[in-house]
């Protein structure tokens, strides 16, 4: 049974996260995921969104968000029923979030398969992209198994977590994970690249519900308890009550860390489907048409002279002019204008931080 018709088939889509990197654009209160970082017409969450309700019924698609961007989800997702989005009451990190959509799914469909993913990644092959998640779907159904989609890697990025995994094929497509390696430093990511062994962690999982809940289960035995004993609450009007009782005591902790690390039944697909997660602005400015001088402006009121290889973003009501700036980062928002050195975007969190210590978090 694939596509459409098959029932059992579901997504998660995590829209908690802040996207830091992308300040000033994104803030705490109205993050990355729900802005339209290309200027296409769409916001991230809504393109994801529309990226999976091709192939899995939109009754069938979660959200999984911070309890303060739940009415912005509403708004950006008016097709989606309001009973699915989950409102986290704290940020956990992806653990916790995806024990909570395991634990209500398990109690609503045991017969559950389903996607995690990130809400504010960029996919240009929306069709291959398909057709690798439905392969992934297939495999984990009939067999427990816990499926990462890994990316070809194009060049030896120190942003990305790496996967490794074994020469056999162990069905079409599908193949058993060695390893994972945390972001690498430049000579390691380099040596990962040459072996040919190695691909990008995506950060974009499949499972059955039953064995997702078996590995918590063995592994974050603690978190698994919390959750198992207000699941018969899932899906009732105690959900709230519970999820305010379970999160204050979940540890703080990434799937990567809490159970692709240690399970052993851990496998991946090697995709390649234009994918980017849209990290940073350097990644945006990849990912944009640029000038005939290599400035990706994501502005329809910029007159950009003399300057070269910028990225280049502002409200559309504001005129903005850039004269002499090679490289660099220019990002004018409503109250805070970032003019930024591409060489040092890593840093941007660090000026965050800095601007929270001598303003306060008015403008974060």
């Amino acid at each position: 049974m694939k596509g459409m018709n098959n029932k059992h088939h579901y997504v998660a889509i995590m829209a908690g996260g802040i996207g830091s990197r992308f300040w000033p654009m994104s803030r705490t209160a109205y993050p990355k995921q729900f802005l339209d970082v290309l200027n296409t017409g769409k916001t991230l969450i809504q393109w994801t969104f529309e990226r999976y309700a091709k192939f899995i019924p939109v009754e069938n698609i979660f959200i999984v968000t911070s309890e303060e961007y739940v009415a912005i989800v509403k708004e950006q997702l008016p097709n989606l029923p309001i009973e699915n989005i989950l409102a986290e009451p704290s940020r956990k990190n992806t653990a916790p979030c995806i024990a909570y959509i395991s634990f209500k799914l398990a109690q609503k469909d045991p017969e559950a398969t389903f996607i995690v993913a990130p809400s504010d990644h960029l996919i240009l092959e929306e069709d291959n992209f398909q057709k690798i998640v439905e392969n992934a779907l297939d495999f984990v159904s009939n067999i427990k198994a816990l499926v990462t989609l890994g990316i070809q890697p194009s060049n030896p990025n120190t942003g990305y977590g790496y996967i490794q995994y074994e020469g056999l094929e162990v069905a079409k497509g599908v193949f058993k994970v060695k390893t994972f390696t945390e972001k690498p430093n430049l000579e390691i990511a380099q040596s990962f690249l040459d072996s040919g062994d190695f691909l990008w962690n995506a950060g974009i999982f499949a499972w059955k519900v039953s064995s997702i809940l078996a590995a918590f289960e063995k592994l974050q035995p603690e978190m698994y308890e919390l959750f198992d004993q207000e699941k018969e609450h899932f899906n009732t009007e105690n959900e709230r009550q519970s999820i305010l009782k379970i999160y204050p005591q979940c540890t703080n902790i990434s799937i990567d860390i809490a159970i692709m690390e240690k399970a052993s039944n851990v496998y991946v697909l090697p995709s390649s489907f234009g994918w980017s997660d849209l990290g940073t602005w350097n990644s945006a400015y990849d990912n944009m048409e640029k000038d005939y001088f290599g400035n990706a402006v994501a502005s329809d009121n910029v007159v950009v002279i003399d300057a070269t290889k910028c990225m280049i973003k502002a409200p559309k009501d504001k005129l903005v002019v850039v004269q002499g700036l090679d490289d660099f980062i220019v990002v004018d928002t409503k109250d805070v204008l970032l003019i930024c050195s591409k060489q040092q975007e890593q840093s941007i969190k660090e000026y965050v931080a800095e601007v929270k210590r001598n303003k306060g978090d008015k403008y974060i």
